[in-house]
């Protein structure tokens, strides 16, 4: 984690040092002086900014994580082994339908949002029966508990 917070703020460094560059850049076009809206390119300029500002954002976030979990993770370990890695990740049903309809419902509240409350009204629904199906689909049925 110490190498991606590196990695980070690298890009950070590289993002501020590329918007200077292409703001004198844009300010001293010469290509640009006869033009209405000559002088500092503000859409370049600050969108390059923000990319750097987002690099150390990252880069912050990364570092006070590896700060605070007191230890090395095995990616960051040269004598790290595959298994070092393979944590638990959660138990998912390989043949439940119920994230299909989740999704499915999600999709129709959002084209509802978009293109009429009702289509919004129905897929809310369905979303609500696909969560609670989902969360006690072991609760009946063969696989009860």
């Amino acid at each position: 984690m110490r190498a991606n917070a590196i990695l980070f703020l690298i890009l950070a460094i590289f993002f501020g040092l590329a918007a200077a560059v292409y703001a004198i850049w844009s300010i001293i076009d010469p290509t640009r002086i006869a033009d209405t809206y000559a002088g500092l390119d503000w859409v370049g300029t600050l969108g390059i900014a923000l990319s750097g500002v987002l690099s150390a954002l990252i880069s912050f976030y990364l570092s006070r994580v590896h700060k605070g979990q007191g230890g090395e993770l095995p990616e960051d370990r040269a004598d790290a082994l595959i298994d070092d890695g393979d944590a638990e990740q959660g138990f998912f049903s390989p043949w439940s339908w119920w994230p299909v309809m989740l999704a499915g419902s999600a999709a129709l509240v959002f084209i509802g949002v978009a293109a009429g409350f009702w289509i919004a009204f129905i897929g809310a629904a369905v979303l609500v029966v696909s969560l609670v199906g989902w969360q006690y689909e072991y609760y009946r049925g063969y696989f009860a508990h």
